[in-house]
């Protein structure tokens, strides 16, 4: 664990000395928790419509498949018709694209970019990588099976996929958001130790809350 984030006495201004735990003295230590439909069905519907028009991606790009997401904010594909965008951190966005392969140090970062996410949010697995390894599925550094670590919306398969694949992709997920589907987070939720479990068996250096909103 990182010096900073041991515990440790420090003096106050006044002569006090206080015991400081930062991993839980700086963060909330209550687990995420489901949300249910707050309202009568046709008010969710309406908020479903919303939210599927509203794609706010995180830029975050995790491999190589990062290279596929800039052009869809060019003229030519001008995701932005679609209402989407990309966004600078995690408290603006809500569709976390893991884009190609994902290595343990990285995971570490996904995780706490996706926790930081505000509800409803969404993932898609960006390319053959997510799903079993992709051409480093022998790879000791490299996580296999996305949705083992982060519960996955969607998977787009290829390896690459083009920009017109994840257009496509993006698209698709608007239909699952719309139809009361996008349950990622809930889920998330529902088996949090099961996730958690899967996290700490691959990342040894564990220095971080254990939900790290």
């Amino acid at each position: 664990m990182k010096e900073e984030l041991k515990k440790r006495s420090v003096t106050a201004p006044d002569g006090q000395i206080i015991e400081i735990e930062p991993l839980r003295d700086y963060y909330c230590e209550a687990p995420p928790t489901v949300q249910t439909p707050a309202y009568t069905k046709i008010v969710e519907k309406l908020f479903n419509w919303a939210r599927a028009e509203s794609i706010w991606i995180l830029g975050f790009g995790t491999g190589c498949g990062a290279i596929e997401m800039r052009p869809l904010m060019s003229p030519r594909f001008d995701a932005y018709r679609f209402g989407v965008q990309v966004r600078p951190t995690p408290r603006q966005a809500n569709l976390f694209i893991i884009s190609g392969y994902l290595s343990v140090k990285t995971l570490k970062r996904a995780i706490r970019s996706y926790e930081q996410m505000q509800n409803p949010k969404y993932v898609i697995g960006l390319g053959s990588c997510t799903i079993n390894g992709g051409m480093y599925w022998d790879s000791y550094n490299t996580i296999k099976r996305l949705d083992d670590y982060l519960p996955v919306d969607l998977y787009i398969t290829g390896c690459m996929p083009r920009p017109e694949a994840l257009l496509q992709g993006v698209l698709d997920l608007k239909k699952i958001i719309r139809e009361g589907k996008g349950e990622g987070a809930n889920k998330y939720a529902e088996n949090f130790e099961w996730y958690k479990a899967n996290q700490k068996r691959v990342i040894k250096d564990w220095d971080m809350p254990e939900y790290s909103w």
